[in-house]
């Protein structure tokens, strides 16, 4: 097929445009769209026919659940069996915005939708483009990431391009998203909320409301399973072999350095991804800067755009700066780890 590209200003969007893609997705279309996280992979949650395409579009395990985007707290009751206080305290103090809520289904949500799990996880974007798509369509819709599966999810229209086109049905390009990385997913149909996925709202964030939230323990240990079918699989992953490390800044640089070096005697294209603070230790390699330690949010908002330059530059290895674990901290060392397939060397 022919993909539609249509370029629509972030804060104001064109009606006609909205229209026509709430249209494809009345019609069992998919539509890729902008959100304040990464850009979305949108069909009408209601139609299995459209849920299939967006599985297949990506390349995405039929046991990994989607997300369901609404543009109101209203439209969630009808999707879940109960909204207890505490959702209700998390959606009216973080809706809109990066927050996803994982409630027990209702019967009217497809089996398919949430990969055969008896919970949906829902979440209303903060972003003008995305609620205007959302109420147009008049249905809640079912939208991962808009990138083949396993790859760095896209912030900007053009790697949707990259990945998507002539795979669905139309794109709408409303420029660079704001956060970087996807929303918080949070488990809330226990006593003690779970973060499932760490996200644009941190656990800082949370604790303000609640006195207790947990970490699947996924996010912290290794060889654990996680509870969220879609943890369990290779994301975020650039082209080349990456490697992180993590520890004291000097050691950090040093190790690179040396590392760098080495591969650069055999002969290996060599990317290093570097902060504001660091990039001037580097000599050797494509470094490429992706945003200020002292500053972690601009890190969530490049990184997956910086890994997939690195695919541009046709790199061999990637060796990346780790960074604390302190607010957004906690989700770019997730989405690195699982980058990197793991491959963590603390120094």
């Amino acid at each position: 097929m022919k993909t539609i590209i249509k370029k629509v200003n972030r804060e104001n969007p064109n009606e006609k445009i909205i229209m026509m893609a709430s249209e494809i997705i009345k019609n069992g279309g998919v539509v890729a769209f902008p959100t304040e996280t990464v850009y979305g992979l949108g069909g009408n949650s209601f139609d299995e026919n459209a849920i299939d395409k967006i599985f297949i579009a990506k390349g995405r395990p039929q046991d990994n659940p989607l997300i369901l985007h609404v543009s109101s707290i209203d439209e969630v009751y009808p999707l879940v069996e109960r909204v207890d206080e505490k959702a209700r305290l998390l959606m009216e103090r973080f809706w809109p915005g990066p927050l996803t809520l994982v409630f027990n289904k209702s019967e009217k949500v497809s089996y398919k939708l949430t990969g055969g799990l008896d919970t949906v996880a829902i979440r209303m974007p903060k972003h003008n483009v995305a609620l205007s798509l959302i109420k147009h369509s008049g249905v809640p819709i079912a939208a991962p990431s808009a990138n083949t599966s396993g790859r760095p999810s896209p912030t900007e229209a053009k790697h949707v391009i990259e990945d998507m086109s002539d795979k669905i049905d139309m794109i709408i390009d409303g420029g660079s998203t704001g956060i970087g990385v996807e929303s918080t997913v949070l488990d809330v149909s226990m006593d003690v909320p779970v973060i499932l996925r760490p996200g644009g709202i941190t656990i800082e964030d949370l604790l303000k409301i609640f006195p207790k939230v947990e970490y699947d323990q996924s996010i912290l240990k290794d060889n654990v399973v996680p509870k969220s079918p879609g943890q369990k699989y290779k994301h975020y992953a650039p082209k080349a072999k990456m490697v992180v490390y993590n520890g004291e800044v000097e050691n950090i640089t040093t190790a690179i350095k040396n590392h760098a070096h080495q591969l650069v005697l055999e002969g290996k294209v060599v990317g290093i991804m570097a902060t504001e603070e660091t990039v001037a230790n580097y000599d050797e390699g494509s470094v490429l800067v992706v945003g200020s330690r002292n500053k972690r949010d601009t890190i969530a908002q490049n990184l997956f755009s910086v890994l997939r330059e690195f695919d541009s530059l046709n790199v061999d290895v990637i060796l990346a700066e780790g960074i604390d674990t302190k607010g957004i901290g906690t989700a770019i060392m997730n989405r690195m780890k699982k980058a990197c397939g793991g491959d963590i060397r603390h120094v």
